[in-house]
Order: C-alpha cells, then sequence, then structure tokens
C-alpha cells in the first residue's frame, strides 16, 4: 500500500497590529504552538515598551511599530541592547505600511478603536488575509469598508468569537446565505451585572466593570461588556460581515459562553458553534482558515458542562445594546458616530469623569445631536469620527456638571 502524502502547510508571514493587547497576545500564544508555520514580519502597539520587547525579542519580527514616538525611543534603545536586528518604526503611517507589506500574507487586526481602521483599509486594498478582531473597523467603515475589501480582494475572516461563530456555523458559499439564513443569534454573557439591580448601576467602579466573569479582555472591551455595548457593536459588525438585514439579527443572553452564536435557517433548524470561552480557538481558525490546527485551549467536557441557559435582553440594564439597530436604521456614517461616542464616554468613566450608568445617555445624546454626512471616502469617516467626539465630549461635561 502506498503512503498517504501530506502537504506541508505554507508558511505565513504576519503582522500583528496591537500585539500587546489580549488579542495580540494570545495569537502570539497560537503562533508559538506551530513553529515553522509562522514567520512575524511586524508587531505593533501603543505605547507598552517592556512587552512588545519581549514579544520582539522571542519572534524577530522585522520591523516593530510603536505608536507613540518616545515609547519607539524607548524601544528602540531596549532592543539595541539585546543586539536584535528588529528595525522600530512609530507613527500612524508605519502601521499601515507593515499591514499593507508586500512581503505580509496574513494580517491580525487587533487595535482596539477607530484608530484600527486606517490600517484595516490599508491591509484590504492590499489583498491581504485579514483576521478582524477589531469590530470598529466594520462599525465605523460599514459598507464603504466592505467595498475596499472588495476591490483589493482581500480575505476577510471573522475573529470575535460571536463573528467566527456564525462564520463556521454559515454555508462555505456566501452567495447562498441570503436566500437560506433566516436570521443569526449572537449569544452574550451580559457581563458582571447581569443581574445586578439597574438603580445601582450609578455606583459602579471601574474595576468592579472590568472584572468580566468568563473572559479576560482589555479595560475598553471590558466596560463595554459590562454595558453590551460591545454586543450593539458586535450586531453592527455582523450587518456588514454577513450582509442581512437589521432585522435578522439577534441578541440572547447565556451565561455561560459556550455557545459563542448561531445561525437559524429558513427550515428553522438551528446551527451553533460551542466551545471553551478562549480567543485562542477563533484565532487558531483564522490563521489557519480553510483548515484547523491546535489552538492550546482546553476542550468541553460534556460531561460535567451542567446546563447552558438563556436570557431575554433587559432594555432597562441594557439600554445602549439597543442604539445597534436605531443606527443601523439611520443615515450611513451613524454607526461611525455611536462608536465615537461610546469611545469617549468609556475613555470618560474609566478616569472617573462619568458615571457607569451614563455612558449610554452620552451615546444615545450623541446620536441624536449630530447627523453625519454620507461618507464617500476614508477621510469622510475619520472627519465623522472627530466631530462625533467633540459633541460626545460636550455631553460628558454636561454630566459631570
Amino acid at each position: 500500500m502506498n503512503a498517504v502524502a501530506t502537504a506541508t502547510p505554507t508558511v505565513q508571514t504576519l503582522t500583528v497590529l496591537g500585539a500587546t493587547g489580549s488579542i495580540g497576545q494570545n495569537t502570539l500564544d497560537v503562533v508559538a504552538r506551530h513553529p515553522g508555520r509562522f514567520a512575524v514580519f511586524a508587531l505593533t502597539a501603543a505605547t507598552q515598551v517592556e512587552l512588545l520587547q519581549q514579544q520582539c525579542l522571542r519572534f524577530a519580527p522585522r520591523y516593530a511599530v510603536m505608536a507613540d514616538p518616545t515609547a519607539a525611543t524607548a524601544l528602540r534603545a531596549a532592543l539595541q541592547q539585546h543586539g536584535s536586528r528588529t528595525e522600530v518604526l512609530s507613527g500612524a503611517q508605519a502601521v499601515c505600511d507593515v499591514a499593507a507589506a508586500p512581503e505580509v500574507d496574513t494580517v491580525m487586526a487587533a487595535i482596539v478603536g477607530a484608530a484600527g481602521l486606517p490600517p484595516c483599509v490599508a491591509a484590504a486594498r492590499a489583498g491581504k488575509k485579514l483576521l478582524l478582531a477589531n469590530k470598529e473597523a466594520l462599525v465605523v467603515g460599514g459598507d464603504w469598508f466592505m467595498a475596499a475589501v472588495r476591490a483589493g480582494g482581500a480575505t476577510l475572516l471573522p475573529i470575535d468569537s460571536e463573528h467566527s461563530a456564525v462564520f463556521q456555523s454559515l454555508p462555505e458559499d456566501p452567495a447562498t446565505w441570503q436566500r437560506r439564513v433566516e436570521k443569526i443569534v449572537l449569544t452574550a454573557s451580559g457581563g458582571p451585572f447581569r443581574q445586578r439591580n439597574p438603580a445601582t448601576l450609578a455606583s459602579v467602579t471601574p474595576e468592579e466593570a472590568c472584572a468580566h466573569p468568563n473572559w479576560v479582555m482589555g479595560r475598553k472591551i471590558s466596560v463595554d461588556s459590562a454595558t453590551m455595548m460591545n454586543k450593539a457593536l458586535e450586531v453592527i459588525e455582523a450587518r456588514y460581515l454577513f450582509g442581512l438585514a437589521p432585522a435578522q439579527i439577534e441578541v440572547v443572553i447565556h451565561p455561560q459562553s459556550v455557545i459563542h452564536s448561531m445561525v437559524q435557517y429558513r427550515d428553522r433548524s438551528v446551527v451553533a458553534q460551542l466551545g471553551t470561552p478562549d480567543m485562542r480557538v477563533p484565532i487558531a481558525y483564522g490563521l489557519s482558515w480553510p483548515e484547523r490546527m491546535e489552538s492550546g485551549a482546553q476542550g468541553l467536557d460534556f460531561a460535567t458542562l451542567g446546563a447552558l441557559t438563556f436570557e431575554v435582553a433587559d432594555r432597562a440594564r441594557f439600554p445602549g445594546l439597543f442604539l445597534a439597530w436605531d443606527a443601523l436604521n439611520a443615515t450611513p456614517g451613524t454607526t461611525a458616530v455611536l462608536n465615537a461616542a461610546n469611545e469617549v464616554a468609556v475613555a470618560a468613566f474609566l478616569e472617573r469623569r462619568l458615571r457607569f450608568d451614563q455612558i449610554p445617555h452620552v451615546n444615545q445624546a450623541t446620536l441624536a445631536a449630530f447627523v453625519p454626512p454620507v461618507p464617500q471616502q476614508l477621510d469622510d469617516l475619520l472627519a465623522i469620527d472627530a466631530e462625533a467626539r467633540a459633541v460626545a465630549q460636550q455631553h460628558v461635561a454636561r454630566c459631570a456638571a
């Protein structure tokens, strides 16, 4: 009998945008489990010099980019002391350059917030395999960003656990989604305040809001999970990723975070993706797609799993969630307004300038006060983002007065 030949996976050259964040660190953890399968071309970060230095010494990227020039100077000096050959760059344009570099096959887009949009656009236009963990690129960019993906011939793969779950549960041929799919159901853990009396949310501290019961995440996304604004952004992201109408997207609270999302088909059958709450699972799927590879996550033990429960999202406790459909049904560009307002409000809360329960009020007030012009290009989106932030800051000041 002849031996069956197995193909050796092609080495992927990888840029990680936001390498020092939780997604970036998990990406590099997965990469480290597969020596010889990935070559790290560039790592980027905002200000975390020490951690990026450690990553550079371990993965030996050709480039390291710090958004902050002072941090770049410190990183350059530290790497030189260790004899590293990694070249240190700085600034927003350098981040875009390493995302679009011809040597790069795959880009992990894990920069938090609207700041991640320009390098995502650069990677899309350059036709990269773009692993999208930065939901704001779609929330801000919307149809315009998807057009850039198509024009560049890029392959866009979702890394958010919910969107990866939907993608894995959909038919392989996107041309069939519209006629076969009735709706998608995004699951939400409900965060740390799922059962808390809404009347007590005014006293929530940043420390309490950042203590997620299931996931280990950065501070901004942890606050978004506590307000359910992360799910609002995910509803918007799903609308553009999968080309469904806003009314075809639902959210259900699933505290165990085992079922990551579901697709209901026209015949009312439901396909779901399950797994442990570990971001290395969707990261490994994105890196290896259309194949699968070891992620390092623990497998589900169904014998000890216990009950899986579901709850309706409570508008009184999570008013910010329902702004997603308001923004999607408004003027194009309104989703960018919502994202900008939320970033301002969350930053003010983390700086203790805004109460936790005032975050959705700032977001709603900003949506009501600013109707954006229809964006035609990237500069239009950035201008909408800037103006919405200014309006949101005014509302934050009013709340603090």
